[in-house]
């Protein structure tokens, strides 16, 4: 194991050393641990050593976390240092160089009392380095959101936070949140973090819907998928063509098709792409349902539209038509699909 050596001629003149390379060797007694190390280059402010100081060690950042001495600190004080730290961090560069020490830093923040807000603000500082925190993130963040959450502290007070510490609440960082949310089977929490960031000043994007949304099609929540995918169309928002697919995939399998026809009719009146695949849904779904002459007015839509129904549902819709006694759209289909040479 490697670790970091200073000669007692040297202790003295630490604070002097600025910024230079701290140095490892190993095999000596007075050899310090990462995270006397790490406290020693926190005492006198060199954070730009930091993540030099992670990547030289092979120790583990869990047991204890390098960390943990700043539980010593007054939430205030830590929440200083924790600041000062991210700030140089920013001209370090490659800027994924300080990965390994936001992720040990905010592990050991998330474990804390009181992690919030700078746990966002680290949050923050990872995905705006190009990188994204460590998969167990998602639960940690998720359980400190709703430990905070049961005191009745309302979404947006709670993203607003950021700016006491001189940070603001931005797209990237609620994303991340919804994500993990979701992740952990809080998709109802994850609404409301989509609703809250709007008064937090945050613009919910097409990511964050995207998220919801799918959340939300896993446990087939149509009532609020609908809600949301028109908050999209009414934003400007153009739902991307896997979101759509997964909608009416939950609709479906809710035998739910006029609800899904409806939704297709809307993003065609806002001039939204509809995809084939889409389309063969909410027609499959149909002729399911034995709602044939639903399922002819979507053939015509599809056909209109240039796509052509695979030849088995286009005879069962036909042969549908023909038992219910709808000689007319029969006709029509029948007609629709003879110009088109199918």
């Amino acid at each position: 194991m490697f670790k970091l050596v200073i000669p007692k001629r040297l202790r003295v003149s630490f604070h002097s050393l600025g910024n230079s390379v701290v140095r490892f060797s190993s095999g000596n007694s007075e050899c310090l641990s990462l995270q006397e190390s790490v406290r020693a280059a926190v005492e006198f402010r060199t954070y730009r050593q930091i993540p030099d100081l992670f990547i030289a060690s092979k120790e583990s950042c869990q047991n204890p976390n390098p960390f943990s001495f700043l539980s010593s600190f007054s939430v205030a004080r830590r929440t200083q240092v924790i600041d000062e730290m991210l700030q140089d961090f920013i001209s370090i560069r490659p800027r994924y160089h300080p990965y390994v020490t936001y992720s040990c830093l905010l592990t050991y923040v998330l474990q804390s009392p009181d992690p919030f807000p700078i746990a966002l603000a680290i949050v923050q500082r990872v995905i705006r380095s190009g990188c994204v925190p460590v998969p167990q993130t998602h639960l940690l963040l998720s359980s400190a959101w709703l430990e905070r959450r049961q005191q009745h502290e309302s979404v947006s007070k709670l993203l607003l936070e950021m700016e006491s510490i001189g940070y603001c609440p931005d797209c990237g960082t609620c994303n991340y949140l919804i994500s993990s949310l979701c992740k952990v089977d809080q998709s109802n929490e994850a609404v409301q973090v989509l609703r809250g960031m709007c008064k937090a000043g945050c613009i919910p994007d097409l990511d964050t819907y995207g998220t919801v949304i799918g959340a939300m099609c896993r446990i087939r929540r149509i009532d609020v998928v609908v809600e949301l995918v028109k908050e999209m169309v009414k934003f400007g928002l153009t739902p991307r063509q896997e979101i759509v697919v997964k909608v009416i995939a939950a609709m479906r399998a809710r035998k739910d098709v006029w609800r899904a026809v409806e939704i297709v009719e809307l993003l065609q009146s806002e001039g939204i792409l509809v995809g084939f695949e889409s389309y063969e849904s909410v027609l499959e779904g149909c002729l399911e349902c034995r709602e044939y002459v639903l399922a002819g007015k979507v053939v015509m839509g599809m056909t209109n539209r240039g796509f052509i129904p695979y030849i088995r549902a286009r005879q069962k819709v036909v042969e549908g038509l023909a038992n219910a006694g709808d000689w007319k759209l029969a006709y029509a289909v029948r007609q629709r699909f003879a110009e088109l040479k199918s």
